[in-house]
């Protein structure tokens, strides 16, 4: 068997979504802060799970959530800035569950070729609140399946099979979804992959190769024109509109690429699965930009933090597949996911959710640059919404992934969770229902997790 530095030297050199799950950092925080109880379940939860980068082994158990808290299995509270990007309206909202019970008492599934009051409710409201035209809609179990039917789609309306996406993005981990994603830990040494699935840089000045400096300079969208010209037949560019790891393009970086997509008659697919439905300060990132994608994925949130669903929306005049299955997912209409679905949309759009993201990330993001100017760690701190990175670069300029892994574990002992993703970068993803002081909490143990390592 592979030794544990071995592993662990591999993973830092794959750096991608989430923060390495093999490490001595991680082995260290588990011996001084774990007991024999927990112990036990996790050998359990490795015994019977297969073992994969970033998920398991785990970290350590839950026994429960609720709103902007997590509580572990030893009783022990954390403000969740992680939550698997699920978690826009917190976890467990009254009116989700309430949703949910009620169409479990109802009708708990909805067989093939039916349809149910919950499932139709949900597209004619994604309907009413996507920007366009983008009035036609599938749901899938997952967002790489809704990615997946995207790309079919694409392919029936183009009569082309080249795809166009961004090197360091992540659109699911299924084979083919690593096809269009760009890390290195998820494409390495599986085999061939998707034909015709190229790639570009995305719009991040920190690892430009067209040497952008700080800010982005549009020259990487000038390279999509250059690609699509000379690849001549690309049916879509699919893309993250912004990234989870907290790349937020500039805004004339979209209203370029789309009149290139259109120019070269190539689809623009946007992927907000993770970032969707008001966590950037509006129902759907691209409003941000005012542009308006042929195709829109969203997912995650969608399901409440509760129940696994995404959707595809797609413009009218796509509806095209009739002689042809683009999903055909066996809990497609499932009415449970799409009553938690419609909740969720109701709780952001009556607890006026986007707004408040808008508003509570500017003040958020304005304290964490006030913790740039103290500590030297702090390179840049990014976002959109409450989607905040804090980027950690060492006096050097190179990365300080060793860094950025000892803040993750300071702060789960002063009570607050999020992820470490591309090696060095801290991504804080809150509620957007979570308290203002929570907020001013988060700040406050990072500035304590912090001291003292800017000068190691």
């Amino acid at each position: 068997m592979e030794s544990n530095d071995n592993i662990e030297q591999k993973a830092g050199i794959a750096q991608s979504e989430g923060d390495v799950n093999l490490s001595s950092a991680r082995e260290s925080w588990q011996r001084e802060n774990l007991d024999d109880a927990t112990r036990a379940l996790l050998a359990e939860d490795a015994r019977y799970f297969l073992h994969q980068s970033l998920s398991s082994p785990c970290l350590n158990a839950l026994r429960s959530c609720e709103g902007s808290f997590l509580v572990d299995t030893q009783g022990r509270s954390y403000l969740d800035f992680h939550g698997n990007s699920v978690h826009q309206v917190g976890f467990g909202h009254p009116k989700v569950k309430a949703a949910i019970y009620e169409a479990l008492e109802e009708l708990p599934f909805c067989t093939r070729r039916y349809t149910n009051r919950y499932a139709v409710a949900l597209a004619r409201k994604l309907a009413e609140i996507s920007p366009g035209t983008l009035n036609k809609s599938l749901f899938a179990p997952g967002g790489a399946e809704a990615i997946s039917m995207a790309v079919k789609l694409a392919r029936m309306a183009t009569g082309r099979f080249k795809t166009v996406s961004m090197w360091d993005s992540f659109h699911g981990a299924t084979l083919d979804t690593i096809s269009l994603g760009g890390e290195m830990l998820f494409r390495n040494n599986i085999g061939p992959l998707l034909p015709g699935s190229e790639h570009v840089p995305p719009a991040e000045p920190l690892h430009c190769p067209f040497h952008c400096g700080k800010s982005c300079n549009l020259q990487c969208a000038g390279y999509m024109d250059y690609v699509l010209e000379k690849e001549g037949d690309v049916a879509a560019v699919i893309a993250e509109t912004v990234r989870s790891t907290g790349t937020v393009p500039p805004p004339e970086y979209w209203r370029k690429l789309r009149e290139i997509c259109t120019r070269h008659g190539a689809l623009l697919i946007l992927d907000e699965i993770p970032h969707g439905l008001g966590r950037t300060g509006s129902m759907f990132t691209c409003e941000q930009y005012g542009i308006v994608p042929d195709m829109l994925v969203i997912g995650k949130g969608l399901g409440g933090g509760v129940v696994p669903i995404a959707a595809l929306l797609a413009r009218e005049d796509l509806d095209i597949g009739q002689d042809r299955a683009l999903g055909h997912f066996t809990h497609e209409k499932s009415p449970v996911a799409c009553a938690a679905a419609l909740a969720v949309i109701e709780v952001i759009e009556s607890e006026g959710l986007a707004k408040r993201a808008a508003i509570l990330g500017n003040r958020f993001m304005e304290q964490l640059r006030e913790l740039q100017q103290k500590h030297t760690l702090i390179y840049d701190v990014r976002g959109m919404g409450l989607l905040v990175a804090v980027v950690l670069r060492l006096p050097d300029g190179s990365p300080a992934n060793l860094q950025a892994e000892q803040v993750m574990y300071r702060a789960l002992n002063r009570g607050l969770s999020f992820k470490v993703s591309m090696g060095s970068t801290l991504i804080l993803t809150p509620p957007l229902t979570i308290e203002e002081r929570h907020l001013d909490s988060a700040v406050k143990i990072i500035d304590d997790c912090l001291s003292g390592l800017d000068a190691a």
